[in-house]
């Protein structure tokens, strides 16, 4: 059986519902940049941002793969300026967005409250063809397909930030020294 790859389901798996797809033939480089742009959404502004994305309303960013990748204003928005429509990752994404939705419809998960907590997008093997080149070369021809994991989780309630200053100062200290002035604290 196949783990899957995600500290954030050991947090409430109650509240969390999960999808994965493996092997799917889609780029891995395009499938990372819509996973990037997809994370910490909540899942009804990732349709409609996806949806946008596939009538090349809105753009995917890209950022750490995007040698080659040219230039668009609609990249502005998310403080970059390369940016393309990735149309066959979306696609796959929507599915397993969908089946992550189901599976938490059938946790009885509400599903107004569902945020996209973690995308983890792996390379799968690739798949290996040849191509003939001239003068009787042949050059491999590789796909380069992905394992996708989507967890889900429904929107943690927000506690109200500590008004009260600790007893410790432990502004401009190193990390070994504010360990020392709590296991000091620990001890009084």
């Amino acid at each position: 059986m196949v783990r899957y790859a995600g500290a954030a389901l050991a947090t409430n798996p109650e509240t969390t519902s999960r999808a994965r797809g493996e092997y799917l033939r889609t780029h891995f480089k395009n499938m990372r940049e819509v996973a990037a742009a997809l994370t910490g959404m909540k899942l009804t502004k990732a349709y409609t941002y996806l949806a946008d994305v596939k009538e090349h309303k809105q753009i995917i960013p890209f950022r750490r793969f995007a040698g080659g990748t040219g230039r668009a204003s609609q990249a502005k928005q998310f403080k970059a300026t390369l940016g393309r429509w990735p149309e066959k990752s979306v696609k796959f994404i929507l599915r397993l967005l969908k089946n992550a939705e189901s599976n938490a419809d059938a946790k009885n998960i509400e599903l107004e409250d569902l945020i996209i907590k973690n995308i983890v997008v792996q390379q799968a093997p690739k798949t290996r063809r040849r191509t003939y080149r001239a003068h009787g070369r042949i050059n491999p021809y590789q796909g380069h397909p992905t394992h996708v994991e989507i967890i889900l989780a429904a929107s943690d309630v927000e506690v109200e930030k500590a008004t009260d200053k600790p007893a410790i100062s432990l502004v401009g200290l190193n990390r070994r020294q504010v360990a020392r002035k709590r296991i000091e604290a620990g001890r009084a």
